[in-house]
């Protein structure tokens, strides 16, 4: 059972993976509250403030989301090519089944497998 929890548990640079990701969508969430506090600035007179706080904050939240998406992939291209990821290949683990002999529909045409084949 140990074994489990070990595996499970997120080493640094999933860590931080997370962290960014979570960073990114603090910030995505604080676009409309800027949004409105540059319009609340922009009534009281100061347009170039809220403009710029306003697009200060688009652009940390597009910076954020961007690096969290980059990081995000590193980590999973390392996953994928890391010898623990198990993959199965199902090519010829089901061949000998059998298809179903009656589908119980009229006007079904029964295949044998020389006439079709598999697209890749």
């Amino acid at each position: 059972m140990t074994g489990w929890y070990v595996e499970r548990t997120p080493d640094r640079s999933a860590r931080a993976v997370i962290g960014v990701t979570l960073l990114a969508l603090l910030l995505v969430a604080a676009v409309p509250v800027a949004l409105l506090a540059g319009v609340v600035m922009m009534m009281l007179g100061h347009v170039v403030g809220g403009l710029a706080l306003f697009g200060g904050s688009v652009l940390a939240a597009a910076i954020t989301v961007a690096l969290a998406g980059m990081s995000g992939v590193r980590h999973l291209r390392k996953l994928v090519s890391g010898r623990d990821f198990r993959v199965v290949q199902l090519d010829g683990l089901y061949a000998d089944v059998a298809e179903p002999d009656g589908s119980g529909h009229a006007n079904v045409v029964q295949l044998d497998r020389s006439q079709y084949t598999e697209v890749r």
